[in-house]
């Protein structure tokens, strides 16, 4: 039982994590909102774990899929620990 309630979890923070990643990329099409308060913690929350893409070089012209990419990791990630899980308990 303790397992489904951490798959539970797991999947919350995900789609909390995501939802942050989203936030970080629509404050890009702002002027100034990364200096702003709520825009530096924002920073601080996803950069560390969008600077692990950064590397890649996901930019087309001026878009970059950097953002996608790492939400599309994170859910696959989750996804299979989430299954991995699943199966030890069954």
């Amino acid at each position: 039982m303790r397992i489904v309630l951490f798959i539970y979890l797991l999947y919350k923070a995900v789609q909390i994590y995501s939802g942050l990643l989203i936030i970080y990329a629509l404050l890009s099409w702002f002027p100034g909102a990364y200096e702003s308060t709520f825009g530096r913690l924002i920073a601080r929350i996803c950069e560390p774990y969008l600077s692990l893409f950064d590397r890649l070089n996901l930019r087309i012209g001026m878009i970059g899929f950097n953002v996608m990419i790492a939400i599309i990791v994170l859910n696959l990630a989750a996804g299979g620990l989430g299954k991995i899980l699943q199966s030890l308990l069954y």
